[in-house]
């Protein structure tokens, strides 16, 4: 998406998921300032997260994520996003 980013991992033991966000949003924003020659803050402090409940709820979560790109009109089909796990995974 071109204004925010959705994500579905695993979180694992030990790995804090506040640890998990902050070091993927210091990297990306490094990289993403570099290839447009800016510097400053790139992404917002907060982010939402959710518990997967249960395997329904974790590939209702998984689909709205894919869908995303096709609701923001940005393709006519989740696999032609390149971005998306759909692009590999139903492709």
């Amino acid at each position: 998406m071109p204004n925010h980013v959705h994500a579905v991992i695993e979180q694992l033991p030990g790995h804090p998921l506040g640890d998990i966000v902050q070091a993927w949003k210091s990297s990306t924003a490094h990289k993403i300032n570099g290839a447009v020659a800016r510097k400053g803050r790139l992404w917002r402090r907060e982010y939402f997260d959710r518990f997967m409940r249960d395997s329904d709820h974790l590939s209702s979560t998984i689909d709205y994520v894919e869908e995303n790109p096709v609701r923001a009109k940005l393709v006519p089909v989740s696999t032609a996003w390149p971005f998306s796990s759909a692009h590999w995974r139903l492709g």
